[in-house]
């Protein structure tokens, strides 16, 4: 897969979208300096791109009571095409788990979930990681509080 080459329009029609997914093609042309219809044909080329894969909505997840961030380190009983394979299936199919990350180093992955409180993330545990395929070893880790927490990929270079 090619990579596209990102001019200075470009970067800026991503940073405003970044921030304002909803935003109308016109607000977003005034604010970029383009034509409506010039800023419409570079965002579908980016959409086309796969550069801007989807739109959505971020949620508060404490408004919405999932108040704990929980980080599971993840230890397969080897490492098998297989294995592999088996394991990152049933995490896609689990929409309890929010990311989950391929790793180098002591763990083969790790996962992110969000949680009402313990008694919530025993359910999880129970009916979602204890079920997971070829788990040697799992280690949890309880979030405090986020100290950052970013969205938006940094793309202002060369101006």
């Amino acid at each position: 897969m090619q990579q596209m080459n990102l001019d200075r329009l470009d970067r800026k029609i991503l940073d405003v979208l970044q921030s304002d997914g909803r935003i109308a093609n016109a607000d977003l042309a005034e604010q970029v300096g383009l034509s409506a219809s010039a800023c419409l044909r570079r965002m579908r080329a980016l959409e086309e791109a796969g550069i801007i894969e989807k739109y959505v909505a971020l949620l508060d997840q404490r408004k919405l009571g999932r108040r704990m961030d929980i980080f599971v380190e993840i230890s397969l009983t080897g490492q098998s095409r297989e294995t592999l394979e088996n394991f990152e299936r049933a995490v896609a199919r689990s929409g309890e788990i929010m990311e989950c990350f391929l790793m180098a180093g002591d763990a083969d992955y790790i996962l992110r979930l969000t949680a009402e409180d313990p008694v919530d993330f025993e359910r999880i545990h129970r009916d979602h990681l204890a079920r997971l395929p070829g788990v040697l070893r799992m280690k949890s880790s309880f979030a405090i509080r986020p100290v950052v927490r970013r969205t938006a990929i940094p793309l202002d270079r060369d101006g």
